[in-house]
């Protein structure tokens, strides 16, 4: 697996990765996840997104936006056929990795509290929860981990 900067060229990847991703979720919170009406083209514009591909195959994808004091895992995303092949965990490290290297000390992220499987997951990857709230009008759960 190699992870690099996403292109314009796997947009129409990261478009289908996305929506396999996130679809079940739609009935569980009522709606559309916030990443599923996130602008991918400015991502990779911007180069806050990259992709991990094998076999010239894009697999999953992470955003990851700078801020002042720490560095926000805005979407990881793994195509669910590739599942349980450890992509998502190679991208999480990747995370860390580029916050060591941009000089941060934490890393931060939210989920949706209907999203159970993330809130049993982060926790045991060594991330805090930080607390709860409504966000952008979804209930979210937060989490930090330092660096």
């Amino acid at each position: 697996m190699k992870i690099r900067p996403a292109s314009a060229s796997d947009l129409s990847a990261m478009t289908r990765i996305i929506a396999d991703a996130y679809h079940k979720y739609v009935q569980r919170i009522g709606k559309a996840p916030g990443p599923m009406l996130d602008d991918y083209p400015a991502h990779v514009r911007r180069h806050t997104a990259w992709v991990v591909e094998s076999d010239a195959m894009v697999l999953g994808l992470i955003v990851l936006l700078p801020e002042r004091d720490h560095l926000m895992l805005d979407n990881v995303a793994v195509d669910p056929a590739h599942h349980g092949r450890g992509v998502g965990r190679a991208l999480m490290t990747f995370a860390e990795q580029e916050a060591v290297r941009r000089g941060y000390t934490e890393l931060r992220l939210y989920t949706h509290e209907m999203m159970t499987e993330n809130l049993a997951m982060y926790p045991a990857l060594g991330w805090q929860e930080t607390g709860r709230g409504e966000q952008a009008g979804y209930r979210r759960v937060f989490f930090r981990k330092p660096v």
